[in-house]
């Protein structure tokens, strides 16, 4: 971490150069404070500096709530009503059907699916840890089914089917370093995002709702991907990722917005605003990440559609 602490300031900056340097502070410091450790001599500087930073990063969470307010005003809260809101956001929440993935499954060059590659694994803050920190406290329904979720994400117990090694293995094959100075503030920011709502409670039912859309949303993203690299000549093993949440995300959601978003709102209404402002907050940074990927390969939507 820099000595000069003046990116904490930034937390409720979203666009710019401070709102890079925050991103890209705040990604250091997640990696340091999710990390097993150790007691050390100096543990009461190391608490002072987690309540500056939860204080920033709670600014940051409230900043990005405060966005996308508007899409957020008229969430039911009847639990049937809720689940049919939640998912309609498969096809009109922020960032769904973007050309760039019809693009990247088409034209995209080997290159260009690496840089977009380094910016998907750099920004991917481990579903797996995400799931297993929300789910504390969680009701006993909702909670059996993030366990069955869970499990899958582990492989059920076989490390080959484990699903970050293999997007370890996808990265392992591209070459892939991605690091705060090679990755774009956008997608930090949407790590920093899943990772902040998870690791405070007050945001939990929030998390519950950003994972459950990734699961609703990934499998149209997922299978474009994996068209992609199939067309580049990437081996059927490496992009394994890809191909396994094209096909078995579909499933976690259906089994996800019955079993867990169901029961929730049924046992307490307020927690449909909550998860669905999450589901929000998720989408609105892939949807930014998205436009500034389309940026960087030099098209925008219209150019995209044509």
């Amino acid at each position: 971490m820099r000595a000069n602490m003046e990116w904490l300031d930034d937390g409720a900056v979203l666009t710019g150069q401070r709102f890079g340097d925050f991103q890209r502070q705040l990604t250091k410091y997640n990696h340091c404070r999710l990390e097993g450790g150790f007691p050390t001599s100096n543990w009461r500087d190391d608490v002072r500096l987690e309540a500056q930073v939860l204080l920033a990063e709670g600014q940051f969470l409230e900043a990005v709530r405060q966005v996308i307010r508007p899409l957020a005003q008229n969430i039911p809260t009847e639990p049937k009503a809720f689940i049919d809101w939640y998912e309609g956001l498969k096809a009109t929440g922020p960032g769904q059907g973007d050309p760039l993935f019809p693009w990247l499954a088409t034209e995209a060059s080997r290159g260009q699916m690496e840089w977009f590659l380094l910016q998907e694994v750099a920004g991917e803050a481990g579903f797996e840890d995400l799931l297993a920190v929300t789910q504390v406290k969680i009701s006993e329904r909702a909670k059996l089914e993030m366990a069955r979720n869970y499990w899958d994400e582990m492989g059920r117990g076989a490390a080959k089917g484990m699903h970050g090694p293999m997007l370890g293995r996808l990265s392992a094959y591209f070459r892939l370093e991605p690091s705060v100075d090679t990755v774009v503030p956008e997608s930090l920011a949407l790590g920093n995002c899943m990772v902040g709502m998870a690791s405070n409670r007050r945001y939990a039912y929030h998390s519950v709702g950003a994972l459950g859309v990734i699961e609703m949303t990934a499998p149209w993203r997922a299978h474009h991907v994996d068209r992609g690299l199939r067309r580049l000549g990437v081996p059927a093993k490496k992009r394994h990722y890809f191909a396994v949440h094209a096909v078995l995300d579909v499933k976690h959601s259906e089994a996800w917005n019955a079993e867990v978003l169901l029961p929730l709102v049924s046992e307490d209404p307020r927690r449909a605003q909550a998860m669905g402002e999450g589901a929000l907050m998720r989408l609105w940074h892939g949807a930014r990440c998205f436009d500034r990927y389309r940026m960087e390969f030099g098209f925008n939507e219209k150019q995209s559609a044509a």
